[in-house]
């Protein structure tokens, strides 16, 4: 059972939003200043050695170390591949020496932690969870802290049975309603085994559907840490489309690799719901978020002061799975910032949600946002990684995935979803894009239409916003409150700043109707939602003091969203609190067709009498 994870500390975080990318907890480890100083009475061992024996994509090693110098600042670092060797530097700047150790460890640990007397002994035991990753690990410690870390003795290697195996399924809806694609990773290129999909109703005739592999390399990366101390393969991503599904039915599916000599190598077996058809007239469940990151099961200090809800988010959804039909997170998926390791990390963390249900992802400024790439803000916050990991990761039915934008529909849902990282304003392709896929909705079929962005676009009182006189990303609702009013948007969503806020139905910064837990009638503005705790730390994301006539409620806290469409007529929302399931704030609303026909403030064009 998933244990809710407590945090100990919290990093400070600067303004309500997104962390900066030095603040990465690997990016405290001085790489480049790390020297040798072994010392040879001195060890670390682990066990088992072999890893998975039955399967397992994830396994508790036991790490037994001694220093006969210890202190405080010792720590034991995670490394894979196991030979952590200069032959594999890249050098940032032609003037820039090589150093002696060029990659950062996957996670790391303080040598006294769980080891109270460790700096009188110099005996210290560690257990730590490793996942599968494609290759071997080692364990090093060092002395001299993290900024000037010395190197005195490496463990024994230690490796899962098949490093290769197929991993992680991500299921995503595809550009059919009928349509669900699995991504997935392997150490296996297509050239040494073909990559598909086995599946079937359950307990039906079983199809074979082929995969496609995408992988990247360093210099796809756009600077560092991604192409230098982050900078880890990710191995092959591999995506099989499984069509003309029937709604409603459960398919059972598994990952398959045929080598040359025609053996298979598979995963376990896994299952997952088909979409109902659009405009059908059932229960529907979606499950809403932002800036979740990732966290260590084993309390290792590699984030769990960074993303300390993150568990707790995670365990509250696998909790209620049975009553989930997606999940849509909206950016700042796990804040690798350039480390690239940690993708495995956070596909391994949700594998028992994405495998079920599809993991729809939004763009955030963690994943896409570098100076000279394009992207709308040219700051560094992607740790040089601009966009590659993310689009690659994960599969969305964008049209074009370096953009990042699309539209998909769950039975009575429409779901629009922008990306913020590109320019959103009037003129833009973008913007084409958003009025488009507002305005195609049949809302006969499918009457709750769903904006969702990372960056508030919207209203958000944080504190920061009011310091630049806002209560918005800048050009944010200003480009976009017409087409929200026009066609009817029932909710918007957004992330980025790292709490919860839900505000009335507003419209040009003024409350249309006063907020309340229960609307019916025809629509008369959109009710905003800032729901970007689901992780990572809130305590910098603060709320004004001034009071906001459109701010309703408010969190400081993690949490998600769940909404649930009862009917054609009847849609209710929940805000839940990642500490305990438990919903706080909430709001249904009543609406029948009719109503969505109604006009009310700038969203019916003139009449006229004429005949």
């Amino acid at each position: 059972m998933i244990r809710l994870w407590v945090a100990l500390t919290w990093l400070t975080l600067t303004a309500c939003a997104a962390v900066h990318p030095g603040e990465q907890p690997l990016s405290r480890i001085a790489v480049e200043r790390m020297v040798l100083a072994v010392d040879e009475s001195a060890h670390v061992k682990a066990s088992p050695l072999i890893l998975g024996l039955k399967g397992q994509t994830s396994e508790w090693v036991e790490v037994e170390f001694f220093h006969p110098n210890p202190s405080d600042d010792d720590w034991i670092g995670v490394f894979s591949p196991s030979n952590f060797s200069a032959a594999i530097c890249e050098r940032e700047t032609v003037s820039q020496s090589e150093p002696l150790l060029c990659t950062a460890p996957i996670k790391f640990q303080a040598a006294n932690f769980g080891n109270d007397g460790y700096n009188k002994s110099g005996k210290g035991h560690l257990k730590l969870q490793l996942i599968n990753q494609r290759e071997d690990f080692s364990f090093a410690l060092f002395s001299g802290g993290l900024t000037m870390p010395k190197l005195i003795a490496v463990s024994n290697k230690v490796a899962f049975a098949n490093p290769k195996a197929p991993v992680y399924p991500r299921l995503a809806q595809g550009k059919a309603w009928n349509e669900m694609t699995v991504t997935w990773t392997s150490g296996y290129d297509f050239k040494e085994a073909l990559p598909f999909v086995e599946w079937g109703m359950k307990g039906g005739h079983r199809l074979l559907s082929p995969a496609g592999t995408l992988t990247f390399d360093r210099n796809s990366m756009c600077g560092a840490p991604a192409r230098t101390v982050g900078w880890r393969h990710p191995g092959y991503i591999h995506t099989g489309h499984l069509k003309e599904l029937w709604p409603d039915s459960v398919y059972t599916y598994r990952l398959g690799h045929r080598l040359p000599n025609g053996t298979h190598i598979w995963s376990r077996s896994y299952r997952f719901k088909a979409s109902p058809y659009p405009g059908q007239d059932s229960l529907q469940r979606v499950v809403i978020f932002g800036d979740m990151g990732k966290a260590e099961a084993d309390g290792s200090n590699e984030f769990n002061d960074f993303q300390p809800g993150s568990l707790n988010t995670t365990y509250q959804i696998i909790r209620d799975l049975e009553n989930i039909d997606m999940v849509i997170h909206i950016g700042d998926i796990c804040y690798a910032n350039g480390y690239l390791s940690q993708w495995d990390q956070f596909t391994a963390q949700i594998e028992p949600i994405a495998s079920t249900v599809p993991y729809m992802i939004g763009i955030g400024n963690h994943e896409r946002d570098w100076p000279g790439t394009g992207s709308f803000y040219g700051n560094y916050d992607s740790g040089g990684e601009c966009g590659v990991p993310a689009q690659t990761v994960f599969y969305t039915p964008a049209e074009n995935r370096a953009k990042s934008w699309y539209a998909t529909d769950y039975g009575m849902f429409r779901f629009c979803i922008a990306n913020t990282e590109e320019d959103w304003r009037p003129g833009t392709e973008q913007y084409k894009f958003i009025e488009q896929c507002l305005s195609s909705v049949d809302r006969s079929k499918q009457p709750w239409l769903i904006f969702l962005a990372h960056r508030v676009l919207g209203y958000s009182s944080c504190t920061f916003y009011e310091e630049e006189g806002t209560f918005e990303e800048p050009m944010g609702r200003e480009a976009l409150q017409d087409l929200w009013q026009k066609y009817k948007v029932d909710i918007a969503f957004y992330g980025h700043v790292h709490n919860y806020e839900r505000t009335c139905p507003v419209y040009q910064s003024q409350c249309v109707i006063e907020a309340s837990d229960h609307y019916s009638g025809p629509f008369m503005a959109t009710t905003h939602v800032v729901v970007g705790g689901a992780g990572a730390g809130v305590s910098d994301s603060k709320f004004t003091t001034s009071k906001i006539s459109w701010s309703h409620y408010r969190d400081l806290d993690h949490g998600f969203v769940k909404l649930t469409a009862l009917n054609h007529s009847s849609l209710l929302f929940q805000y839940k609190k990642s500490s305990d399931g438990n919903v706080y704030d909430h709001f249904t609303i009543s609406r029948d067709y009719r109503d969505i026909l109604a006009c009310s403030i700038d969203n019916c064009p003139r009449t006229t009498l004429g005949v």
